[in-house]
């Protein structure tokens, strides 16, 4: 008897281990975030339907929403054409409407290129400093 591969070999790792993961929201479309994950963080977001990611500058598994409630729990885990990418469709918790980035915004990507510069396009729904301790 055979055994099926393991999912998470399907996978193209980078040299460090990592796959790039882009978070949409599932009910609009809205891309939240670009984060990393490893094996241990991709296997724990498909375990317990909430995202994990693997944070570079910390070097540790990073629970989304654990120091701010922002908690994104995962509705389908996806991976692109060519096996290095994974996009996570989501619904972003706590604050309404949902907070995925650390300034306080709906989006990360909330900058939008206008006469050469960057301008923040998106409000902040709730100020950085009230949200991390």
């Amino acid at each position: 008897m055979t055994t099926m591969p393991d999912w998470l070999d399907a996978i193209r790792w980078d040299a460090n281990g990592l796959v790039p993961v882009i978070a949409q929201e599932a009910a609009t479309g809205d891309v939240m975030m670009f984060a990393w994950m490893n094996r241990e963080a991709l296997q724990k977001t498909a375990e317990l339907g909430r995202a994990v990611y693997f944070s570079r500058s910390r070097n540790k598994l990073w629970f989304k929403g654990e120091e701010s409630g922002h908690v994104q729990t995962v509705h389908d885990i996806r991976l692109d054409c060519d096996n290095d990418v994974v996009l996570l469709k989501i619904t972003q918790l706590g604050h309404e409407p949902g907070i995925a980035c650390h300034t306080g915004r709906h989006s990360c990507f909330y900058q939008s290129l206008q006469n050469g510069g960057w301008q923040a396009v998106d409000p902040v729904l709730k100020d950085p400093d009230t949200i991390y301790k």
